[in-house]
């Protein structure tokens, strides 16, 4: 009968298969990489939640106070704004994520 396989054969068997074929084997460690969609979808969630929690927190004061249209209005407008800011600064912090990405690996490639 066989007896259960050897863990650590078969990591040393994956290793040199891996190596075989010319794939490096993913670390549990290893972030994976976003895609273009994925930051997208970041920023388009951060713009509607702006507007959502601008548009409960005017709904909520107009009911408390009985002045309906106007404090929802307005800050249905600075959730919009506080939105937008974050999707720049979000905007921002994946270019200059890509860019030292980039100066990296220019820099391995003068070496």
């Amino acid at each position: 009968m066989a007896s259960d396989p050897d863990p650590d054969q078969l990591r040393q068997l994956e290793q040199r298969i891996a190596k075989a074929k010319g794939i490096t084997p993913k670390r549990p460690g290893d972030q994976p990489a976003y895609s273009q969609a994925q930051h997208a979808w970041r920023m388009v969630i951060e713009l509607v939640s702006g507007l959502l929690i601008g548009f409960a927190i005017g709904y909520g004061l107009d009911r408390l106070f009985g002045t309906m249209p106007v404090l929802m209005v307005i800050f249905t407008l600075l959730g919009f704004a506080a939105g937008v800011r974050v999707m720049i600064r979000t905007a921002q912090e994946l270019q200059s994520a890509a860019q030292a990405e980039q100066s990296a690996t220019n820099e391995g490639n003068e070496t």
